[in-house]
């Protein structure tokens, strides 16, 4: 079928001229243990009936598991990697009556399927282990039964930040804790990653107190940095299993650029939804994930209208899938998918996790994903065993896309991303330090227990919590001071956020949701249109005081857009490197952010333009910054003689490299486009000297530009090529425009951005040449 379709393809003008490339993936064979598993009864008899011999890796870590060593899985997607962990586990609650054991996935969904597999093996096998999911959706009525007799309990870090306070009612299961499942813990990055590392140093307490000292399991993607993310998030030593014994199909992974021809107005949902309906109409399960719920509707509303004149036998196997369907409306599509009643799906990455639906005959992924661990999690629901299957990501006019379909080579050959975790962000661990406190008292000893570089810190955000009398100090350890009956730090600490208290949208009494301040400054200010579920609202009131925004829904059919200006002040250098003529430094600084005016867009076309009247943002964080050398400014003046108003047309030309970097800087550090932001300056005050920041977007920082310092010369090279292999004349989306599109782009110019980037790389190549 997969050959069908390729010729199609191939003989069909219009599929290929947008066909970039198509990397052919090998099959893969199983290969299987041959020792001995020596397994309870019920187990052995359980593999048998189900026809499983356990792939290498899989023995690999029942092993290291009953060495009693810590391990970390981190095989492709559809390798089997929840038997590899849940074997051993039900192995040892087989053999010891008492032992209990705690998963933690990072969604509900997760752990609903998770929930699912495991009754199945309980009640096979007669374990009487009583498996339970605990989350804000478990009734208060089985709360009880759960506490009491449970040996295996599912759930989310969200649930566990609120358990913890309670730990007394839950005595039974951390007295007997044997084991600690951490899956899809590649989730756990940035500012969450950086709260759940602290989160599982306060349940590691819990433990301890009540003399337990758990294994723990981490079932992750593809990582660059599998042992240092596993130690940052833990604190702990760990085993890793990388070698992959499962099979696999061949694979065809095709990239599809709809701006690979000249065309007036080239449309990615028009491309999108035909390809969808060509693989659905050539008998491919199809599945295409869209990076929005709403475009996720209208793709599946779409494909079903053009199987009218097509296809008609095939619109009711067509649906969408995403957050906000109940349980039952999901559970229905998942049961549909797998029996292979429905055809085609279109969805959100709300299936890109290891929710099973068995296996895909293609995946379509609408728009580079933000990372390559999420493109290949969203791929690998296509072909499994020996199958065969097709998979097509579809370029957005962006610069990661656009540079991905000129550079196939690095995306396959360089498919692995750094997980970052920062344990030394003040702001999240002083949350922590409140929650830990009123779980139980902190002892001197313990300080360093919580991961961060510096002891002392720790002591002086709790001296200083003493002093504010928000802990207090007694025998020899700190407390919480509970002021009222609902003062509960664990409460007010966001694990998304390193804003302690959120702003919580309204619509009328109606609570919508909640977000941080900044995305309530971007998104939420007075008359800004917000979107929520695909729905429009317009607000009302911001009400910074109180931390409430007030939105009533309206249809509109535009949207806003703010424009900040930034400032940047107080640089603390902490490291620093001298390139050539590029000064290259990075440490602490003190960021300003200003939201004053936001654009009124219809139809991509700005209406008008208005004035905020918002406080400043005034933050620290980290950030790394580097000098424009002399001669490049001076060769620039020359190259852009002919040019009016040099000066703004400089700022242009810098702001162009700074989006640029802004737009590769996620591909190296595996992060959302907003979790970092720039500004380019001129001449700033400290440096003297034309100089571009980049920041962490969070109060305190949370590591990603301290990688990204030492990935400066991989971050200049490719922020070079991907402009430079830009077709269009003076810029564009996929090259010199802001990909945050908070900025003024007016000045911005193609050819000088180009020249400071080529400078740039010929200074750092020359400088590591001399070097060697």
């Amino acid at each position: 079928m997969i050959s069908d379709i390729l010729e199609y393809f191939n003989n069909k003008k219009w599929y290929r001229d947008r066909i970039e490339h198509i990397e052919e993936i090998p099959p893969r064979r199983a290969r299987y243990t041959t020792q001995k598993l020596d397994l309870p009864d019920a187990l052995e008899d359980y593999l048998k009936n189900h026809d499983i011999t356990l792939y290498t890796h899989q023995y690999e870590t029942l092993q290291h598991l009953r060495n009693n060593e810590n391990v970390i899985i981190t095989t492709p997607t559809s390798s089997g990697k929840t038997l590899s962990f849940s074997l051993p586990v039900l192995e040892n609650l087989c053999k010891y009556e008492d032992n209990t054991a705690l998963y933690i996935y990072p969604t509900k969904a997760l752990a609903n399927d998770q929930l699912k597999s495991i009754l199945s093996i309980d009640k096979e096998c007669d374990l009487e282990i009583y498996p339970a999911k605990y989350d804000g959706d478990t009734p208060k009525s089985k709360r009880p039964e759960i506490k009491r007799k449970s040996r295996l309990v599912i759930t989310n870090p969200y649930e566990l930040h609120y358990i913890l306070p309670w730990h007394e009612q839950w005595k039974r299961f951390f007295e007997n804790i044997k084991y600690i499942i951490i899956d899809e813990a590649h989730q756990y990055r940035g500012v969450f990653g950086s709260n759940m590392a602290f989160l599982i140093r306060r349940l590691k307490r819990i433990c301890k107190y009540y003399g337990s000292d758990p294994q723990f399991i981490i079932s992750t993607a593809t990582l660059a940095n599998p042992v240092e993310f596993g130690e940052k998030l833990t604190g702990l030593k760990f085993k890793i299993i990388t070698e992959n014994g499962s099979p696999s199909g061949k694979k065809y992974f095709m990239f599809f650029n709809p701006y690979a021809i000249e065309s007036k107005n080239p449309s990615i949902n028009k491309d999108t939804q035909k390809l969808f309906n060509t693989f659905i109409e050539h008998d491919l399960q199809t599945i295409c994930f869209e990076i929005s719920r709403k475009m996720a509707e209208i793709i599946a509303r779409n494909s079903k209208k053009a199987l009218e004149n097509t296809r008609p036998d095939l619109i009711n196997k067509v649906t969408a899938y995403r957050a906000g369907y109940t349980i039952e409306e999901r559970k229905k599509i998942e049961n549909k998918l797998k029996s292979g009643e429905l055809k085609g799906i279109v969805t959100t990455n709300a299936l890109e996790l290891g929710i099973n639906i068995g296996s895909l005959d293609s995946v379509i992924i609408s728009g580079y994903p933000g990372t390559i661990i999420s493109t290949w999690q969203q791929a690998g629901r296509a072909g499994r065993s020996n199958q065969e299957a097709i998979i097509t990501m579809i370029a957005f006019q962006n610069p990661l896309d656009q540079y991905f379909m000129k550079h196939p080579e690095l995306f396959f050959t360089n498919s692995h991303e750094h997980a970052i975790i920062d344990l030394n962000n003040e702001e999240i661990l002083r949350g922590h330090l409140k929650c830990a406190a009123y779980e139980l008292p902190i002892k001197y000893s313990e300080t360093d227990s919580f991961g961060f570089d510096d002891q002392g810190v720790v002591f002086d955000e709790i001296s200083e919590m003493e002093t504010q009398e928000i802990l207090t100090y007694k025998h020899d350890q700190w407390s919480y001071n509970v002021t009222s009956s609902d003062d509960n730090p664990n409460f007010k600490v966001s694990l998304s956020d390193t804003m302690s208290e959120p702003f919580l949208v309204y619509n009328g009494r109606k609570f919508l949701e909640s977000m941080s301040q900044k995305q309530a400054f971007r998104e939420a200010h007075e008359n800004a249109v917000l979107i929520h579920n695909a729905e429009t609202y317009l607000v009302n009131e911001l009400d910074i005081k109180n931390k409430r925004v007030y939105v009533k829904k309206k249809d509109l059919n535009y949207h806003t857009q703010t424009i900040k200006e930034v400032d940047v002040r107080n640089l603390k250098i902490e490291k620093s490197e001298k390139l050539g003529d590029i000064q290259l430094n990075y440490g602490s600084v003190n960021v300003i952010e200003k939201y004053d005016r936001y654009n009124i867009i219809e139809f991509s076309k700005i209406k008008a333009s208005k004035k905020l009247n918002l406080p400043p943002l005034d933050f620290k964080t980290k950030g790394f910054w580097f000098t424009i050398p002399y001669q490049v400014r001076e060769e620039l003046e020359e190259f852009l003689l002919s040019e009016d108003k040099f000066k703004d047309i400089l700022m242009g030309c810098l702001q162009g490299v700074e989006n640029v970097i802004l737009s590769v800087c996620p591909f190296h550090v595996m992060c959302d486009s907003h979790d970092l932001s720039g500004v380019a300056k001129n001449m700033h005050e400290d440096t003297l000297n034309a100089t571009i920041f980049i920041y962490d977007g969070f109060e305190g920082g949370i590591g990603l530009t301290q990688k990204a310092f030492d990935l400066f010369e991989d971050i200049i090279k490719m922020s070079y090529d991907l402009v430079n292999d830009c077709d269009c004349e003076s810029g564009c989306p996929a090259c010199i425009y802001s990909s945050q599109q908070q900025t003024d782009d007016k000045y911005l110019n193609k050819e000088g951005t180009l020249l400071i980037l080529k400078r740039l790389y010929e200074i750092i190549t020359e400088n590591k040449k001399e070097g060697d």
